[in-house]
């Protein structure tokens, strides 16, 4: 073998030995670290509401009972102007109609049909929380026959993020400690950081049921807390 030869085999020995060296190093490296997941979660009060508003009607006819259905639609409408709710606040969640169907009790099969009920059901947004109360009295009054899905939000939820995401790195750092003191080494950088927002929105519900809603009265509201929960996985290089 020619000097040539030699010098470009020690060469390649040469490189290959410090590839080896390196990749040995880099998983040395990524395996002296401690990985932990932490938890956080942030609350607050809600500042926004949603309501369901519903009107049931009976009549002989499908035409009787939608027009007495549409006028006590009408009533809640302008209940809901006279309240400060704007069109854009205020959508139809549902519209059926079906016969309402009685069976002969002499067990022979028969089914007459007599009447047809028909349903309409509003989903109203609430922006100021604090008139929730006085705007199901003036809904029930209007003559809404139910009420029911009340939920309750906030609006800008950036501020509970943030303080859910301090609170999980804290966690993390606090729980990363405590496994450092227990192996006896001590944490270096942060070597990777990944996360999963896990939202959790609690839906509190009015207070009290239809009786009280149908009376003139403003019905009870717990409106309670909301909780953003935040999870975060991070390694910490240890040393």
């Amino acid at each position: 073998m020619s000097f040539n030869g030699i010098k470009a085999s020690f060469l390649a020995f040469a490189i290959i030995g410090l590839s080896s060296l390196a990749i040995a190093q880099d998983a040395a490296s990524s395996a002296r670290s401690i990985t932990v997941i932490g938890q956080g979660e942030a609350s607050g009060p809600p500042d926004r509401a949603s309501i369901n508003a519903g009107v049931n009607t009976l009549a002989p006819s499908v035409v009787e009972s939608s027009e007495q259905n549409q006028a006590i639609i009408e009533r809640i409408m302008a209940a809901l102007k006279q309240e400060g709710i704007e069109d854009a606040d205020i959508q139809t969640a549902d519209y059926s109609v079906w016969p309402e169907q009685q069976h002969d009790p002499r067990g022979t099969g028969e089914i007459t049909i007599t009447g047809y009920r028909v349903n309409n059901t509003v989903r109203i947004n609430v922006k100021d929380i604090e008139r929730l109360g006085n705007l199901l009295a003036a809904v029930t009054n209007a003559g809404a026959t139910s009420i029911h899905g009340v939920g309750f939000s906030v609006k800008d939820t950036v501020a509970l993020e943030d303080r859910a995401r301090a609170a999980a790195m804290a966690d993390a750092r606090a729980r990363a400690e405590a496994l450092a003191g227990l192996a006896g080494v001590k944490l270096g950088k942060v070597m990777n950081i990944s996360t999963s927002p896990g939202g959790s929105y609690p839906m509190p519900m009015m207070g009290g049921g239809r009786e009280m809603a149908m009376s003139a009265s403003v019905p009870g509201i717990s409106s309670g807390q909301l909780s953003i929960n935040v999870q975060v996985q991070v390694s910490y290089e240890i040393r």
